[in-house]
C-alpha cells in the first residue's frame, strides 16, 4: 500500500514539474474590433516600452488617447524599438476603440513620419 501512495506522489510530483506557468492575461473584448479610428497627424505625447504591454500615448485635437500594443517581443517582430517614437513625433495611427466611449484603443497600425508603417499586434 505504502508503494503504491509513494507511486502516485511520485507521479503527481511529476505531473506538477511538466506544467508550464499560466500568466494572467485580460481579455480584449473592451476594444471594439468591428471599429477602426484612424487619426493623420496625432502628436505623440508618450511612448511607454514595457511588459506586459507597450502603449502610446497621443494626443488629436485637445484629446489624449492611450493606446495599447503588444508586448516588447511582439513589437520587435513586427520592426518596433524601444526609440521608435518620441514625444513631439507626428504619426497617423488606426486602433480598435475603447467600447465606453473612453478616449484609447488597441493600436492596430502606426504610419511614422518618413511613411513607414509598424504593426502593432
Amino acid at each position: 500500500m505504502k508503494r503504491a501512495k509513494f507511486g502516485i506522489a511520485v507521479m503527481a510530483g511529476a505531473m506538477l514539474a511538466m506544467v508550464q506557468p499560466v500568466s494572467a492575461h485580460h481579455s480584449f473584448a473592451m476594444f471594439n474590433q468591428a471599429s477602426t479610428v484612424e487619426f493623420k497627424g496625432a502628436t505623440v505625447v508618450q511612448f511607454q516600452w514595457s511588459n506586459p504591454h507597450v502603449y502610446v500615448v497621443i494626443k488629436n485635437g485637445n484629446t489624449n488617447y492611450t493606446l495599447e500594443c503588444s508586448s516588447p517581443s511582439g513589437m520587435r517582430e513586427t520592426g518596433w524599438k524601444f526609440d521608435t517614437l518620441k514625444a513631439g513625433d507626428k504619426i497617423d495611427v488606426a486602433f480598435f476603440p475603447m467600447r465606453d466611449g473612453r478616449p484609447g484603443g488597441a493600436l492596430k497600425t502606426a504610419t511614422l513620419p518618413g511613411g513607414k508603417v509598424l504593426k502593432a499586434w
